[in-house]
């Protein structure tokens, strides 16, 4: 899963106490959540941002690099890493729907990188060949955006509709799964979930949403912080928890953040 792609300097965590919150607010969603597809399009740009540090994430098809974050190759518009798996399930996706792509000839070295930081027998022509693929193939992008949604997007908007927190909730999961993946690691995604469980309840479970998601970016702050490669927390702290402030639970635009110190818009 994607690290961002652009390391900033560190920031001050601003650690919101999820005690300190205002009266208990109604849940407003509207438009079906995260999966709208005016809001799946506002996420993709504020995910961007921290990734890419653009907001044109179509053109992130092609990306593919090193970011020295010890998961070896990190690509595509989710940050797919030969490191973790993920680039490999897409690869062989690809190939399922495409055998003989121009990604084929990589699976084997994919298999054998996976959980590692290595390049071998992916340079020097993996990064130039990922490029073609995402610059010539429609079946390749298609393959990203499902991989991306099963994954990944899936996963977080029917988690956060079943805790009954809103568009920007979602989104908060949805970021959170990016970068940390679902697996049994005590930074994954369930469980910085379960750790914000310990602070507050959902509103699916009567509880406040304002505290709710404090608490959850609170611990999304704390797992952050457990890697050097994370270690800067702007996406939360000067974005996510700029839209809670607000109380902008529906990712209305416009949309006002910085990541990195650098300013985006929307709307």
């Amino acid at each position: 899963m994607g690290a961002a792609a652009v390391a900033g300097p560190l920031l001050a965590t601003q650690s919101a106490n999820a005690t300190q919150t205002s009266s208990p607010v109604t849940l407003p969603i509207t438009a079906g959540g995260l999966d709208d597809p005016a809001k799946k399009e506002i996420a993709m740009q504020i995910v961007c941002s921290a990734e890419n540090s653009s907001l044109d994430w179509k053109k992130q098809y092609r990306y593919c690099e090193d970011i020295d974050d010890g998961r070896g190759y990190t690509a595509g518009i989710i940050g797919f890493c030969s490191g973790t798996g993920d680039m490999l399930d897409l690869v062989e996706l690809y190939t399922q729907r495409k055998p003989g792509n121009v990604l084929a000839k990589y699976l084997p070295a994919l298999r054998r990188v996976d959980g590692t930081d290595s390049h071998d027998g992916l340079d020097p022509n993996f990064k130039p060949d990922w490029e073609r693929a995402a610059d010539s193939d429609a079946e390749f992008r298609k393959a990203q955006n499902d991989e991306r949604d099963r994954v990944y997007f899936n996963p977080s908007v029917k988690q956060g509709k079943a805790d009954g927190i809103g568009v920007l909730g979602q989104f908060c999961y949805y970021d959170a799964i990016v970068m940390h993946g679902d697996g049994g690691d005590s930074t994954s995604f369930r469980n910085i979930r379960k750790r914000a469980l310990r602070s507050a309840k959902p509103p699916a479970q009567g509880g406040d949403e304002v505290a709710y998601l404090n608490a959850f970016l609170d611990a999304r702050v704390w797992a952050m912080k457990q890697e050097e490669a994370h270690e800067d927390t702007s996406r939360v702290d000067t974005a996510q928890r700029v839209f809670l402030k607000k109380r902008n639970f529906n990712l209305n635009t416009p949309l006002e953040w910085k990541v990195y110190g650098d300013p985006y818009r929307i709307g």
